[in-house]
């Protein structure tokens, strides 16, 4: 006899993230002077990444952590054609560009809004950010690159001048090649934006606490305005 089959629903299937957790910590966003928003790597979560803010607590800050459908953003490697990882990924950059509304409705503009990123996060974080056309409070990219091929033809808006941007990495990373760093780094400071990028000698795919520090001093200046 036949099998019936099941599908998702059209809304999942174009917009997989669309319905996802959304976890927060720090300063309610009504109150908050600056928010951070977080983003975990692939098959991690919201509540992982979340983690992070004991480290980089400050008074005024809100915290915002979304949950990707099936723990990731995306379904293949960042380096893979832009293509293969839809919806996936239009879907994810559009739960950030929702959340930065909700920040901006708050009163929050783009210049105190920071956007931190591990690993699969850090990718979208980093593109989230070149695509924007935004001056933003910093962008931490923790093990991560721009997403898309290596020497991949790019277009992206002009107006993140001077966002300070941390690129962390282990040399070697076993997810990240080092040549992907550096390109993105050179990428974005073509656009304007202070790259501070730190290649740690066998670091391994991981944060540690110099990231956290550099992160803290970024912080530290949004906050004072």
């Amino acid at each position: 006899m036949p099998r019936e089959t099941s599908h998702p629903p059209l809304e999942l299937a174009l917009d997989p993230h669309s319905s996802q957790a959304l976890l927060t910590a720090g300063a309610p966003l009504a109150e908050a002077k600056s928010v951070v928003l977080m983003l975990h790597g692939r098959g991690a979560s919201a509540a992982d990444i979340l983690g992070l803010s004991e480290h980089i607590l400050f008074p005024g800050l809100a915290f915002l952590a979304p949950q990707a459908a099936q723990a990731t953003w995306y379904p293949n490697r960042f380096l893979a054609p832009l293509e293969s990882n839809q919806p996936w990924l239009d879907s994810a950059l559009k739960k950030i560009s929702d959340l930065v509304s909700q920040a901006a409705a708050a009163g929050i503009p783009s210049e105190r809004i920071c956007l931190l990123g591990f690993s699969q996060g850090a990718c979208l974080a980093l593109e989230f950010a070149a695509r924007s056309g935004l001056r933003w409070g910093g962008v931490f990219g923790l093990s991560g690159a721009l997403i898309g091929p290596p020497g991949s033809p790019r277009s992206y808006a002009v107006g993140s001048r001077d966002t300070p941007v941390l690129l962390g990495c282990s040399d070697p990373d076993p997810h990240i090649p080092r040549e992907s760093v550096i390109e993105s780094a050179r990428l974005l400071e073509g656009l304007g934006m202070r790259v501070d990028l730190r290649l740690y000698p066998d670091l391994g795919h991981t944060v540690n606490m110099d990231e956290i520090d550099a992160i803290r001093a970024v912080l530290g200046q949004v906050l004072d305005g």
